[in-house]
């Protein structure tokens, strides 16, 4: 912070939102300095800059930022970080649930494991799931039957 203050002139700071999330915007905020959080795609790039360098970022946002040019995006509180960053990992789960879900669905279906039950995915149909899974422990059935005193 200390170099920022020692800058002749006005100082302004812009960056391109991102992964990491918007603390440096508020400390910058708390600072007391100017700065933009510009919207990636929003951003104009010369026609044929195929080539992206950190360098060649840096310089095209402060052009940018002097021509007064660049499109801000809303920097959201620290709750609402918070709260976007939780709907975030719900999505997260809630895929991953789907996706093992449908791995399930089709190894049972490539085993000749067929449910006809009514709706997949419900009391009943976990209730079935897990006797087949008892069934076919108990047996030992399976690719890896062999396997099962093994770490």
């Amino acid at each position: 912070m200390e170099w920022l203050r020692s800058l002749p002139g006005r100082v302004a700071v812009a960056y391109e939102a991102g992964p990491k999330g918007f603390g440096l915007a508020r400390f910058l905020v708390a600072a007391g300095v100017m700065w933009l959080v510009a919207a990636p795609s929003k951003l104009q790039r010369p026609t044929g800059d195929r080539v992206k360098t950190d360098a060649r970022d840096a310089a095209h946002l402060a052009r940018l930022l002097h021509l007064g040019q660049i499109v801000e995006v809303t920097v959201p509180s620290a709750e609402q970080e918070a709260a976007r960053d939780l709907v975030r990992a719900r999505e997260d789960c809630r895929g991953d649930l789907m996706s093992a879900r449908h791995r399930l669905s089709k190894l049972l279906l490539r085993q000749g494991v067929i449910y006809s039950g009514g709706g997949t995915w419900t009391g009943k149909h976990e209730l079935w799931l897990q006797r087949r899974v008892a069934a076919h422990l108990r047996h030992g059935t399976g690719h890896d039957a062999g396997h099962r005193g093994s770490p």
